[in-house]
């Protein structure tokens, strides 16, 4: 037990106590920590995403890598006055999933634990096994077959074991929870996790910073597990409690075409997520059939006044090529909000009005088309 963490809430009621064994309730729901206005006093001297120390559940400044604080910039090239474009994959493993990571890996080591388990399509374990590695925590890394190569190649350069699971992404998920159970490491889980989300908000908190302390009209964001959409929510909402922000950024959610669960059900009307079968897609760091925060996920697009669009595999390649001829070189996955971004200014839709912000979210040293 450690007094300085905020406790679980399951919507069941209980309200269970951090621990390395504890990543879902004992009724089997999805655990939350409670929800809190931001206490904003940036540390200045700090350039890292625990500049926000306060803000940040986990007490402490545990661990760093120099993550956060990414680049901000015009996407004027293309003319697209008021779209700004984050720079996530300037962050120390290339992909925004560092903010989540040294959260998580911050947290095992609070609580005891020695070893860390993971299951991601690439970008959270390569973030997860660096992290463990700065920590000096043992890590496994659970991974689908056809993850990218350059991806497995820094898992493992980070000294982590790698474990390739000849399934979907849900059959790696369950290999990785196998694991867990059969072993007791703590699970270090970028879905199950609500501690990611402190590290994700942050992302929210250096948007509203970076735009002179405002919040954007909309929020241009991709969605397989959807953690960057929980965090951002989390962030702003967190502003808006806190009387720094009077209203919510609407949330666009982007998904590939060719696996879009979180689509089919907004635009049935649905609050429920039905799992798909998804076709093969560039974009693989969303590829998610089943997401498991799939319900919270459309209560926030709903909430903000947002929606649930799709990109095809063409305009992700083309989006892709936009960036590059502007000196920014992103995967696949990278460029999926910007494609959205494209389509909703050439069709001249409402969201596209006021400040737009979208993620470059993974380098294209990662991977490519």
């Amino acid at each position: 037990m450690f007094p300085d963490l905020p406790s679980y809430r399951c919507s069941c009621g209980r309200r269970p106590t951090p621990s390395v064994e504890r990543w879902r309730c004992d009724c089997g729901g999805l655990l939350d920590l409670p929800a809190a206005a931001v206490t904003w006093s940036p540390r200045r001297g700090d350039h890292s995403l625990w500049r926000y120390q306060d803000a940040i559940a986990v007490p402490g400044r545990e661990l760093s890598l120099g993550e956060g604080m990414t680049p901000l910039v015009g996407a004027s090239p293309d003319g697209e006055e008021g779209v700004r474009l984050k720079v996530e994959y300037a962050s120390p493993t290339g992909s925004f999933k560092d903010r989540g990571a040294v959260m998580l890996v911050a947290l095992a080591r609070l609580l005891g634990a020695t070893r860390l388990v993971a299951d991601s399509s690439g970008n959270a374990g390569t973030a997860v096994a660096a992290y463990a590695a700065r920590a000096g925590l043992a890590a496994e890394i659970f991974v689908p077959a056809g993850t990218s190569d350059k991806k497995l190649l820094q898992i493992r350069g980070h000294g982590a074991q790698v474990t390739v699971v000849d399934g979907s992404r849900e059959d790696t998920a369950r290999a990785a929870v196998e694991r867990v159970e059969a072993t007791g490491a703590f699970y270090a889980s970028h879905v199950y996790n609500p501690y990611f989300y402190e590290g994700t908000k942050t992302y929210a908190l250096e948007v509203f910073e970076q735009l002179g302390e405002t919040a954007p009209a909309t929020l241009v964001l991709p969605a397989g597990n959807g953690t960057l959409v929980l965090g951002a929510y989390l962030g702003f909402a967190g502003l808006r409690a806190a009387g720094l922000v009077d209203r919510l950024p609407r949330v666009v959610v982007v998904q590939a075409q060719r696996c879009a669960p979180l689509a089919a059900a907004f635009a049935a009307g649905r609050e429920d997520v039905e799992p798909v079968t998804p076709e093969a897609t560039v974009a693989e760091g969303i590829a998610i059939a089943a997401p498991p925060r799939g319900t919270r996920i459309l209560e926030i697009v709903r909430e903000t006044g947002g929606a649930v669009v799709t990109v095809t595999e063409e305009e992700i390649a083309r989006a892709h090529a936009a960036l590059a001829a502007q000196g920014l070189w992103v995967e696949p996955t990278g460029a999926v909000s910007y494609a959205a971004v494209r389509r909703l200014r050439a069709e001249g839709s409402p969201f596209m009005e006021g400040a737009v912000v979208a993620p470059l979210c993974g380098s294209g040293l990662k991977a490519s088309l």
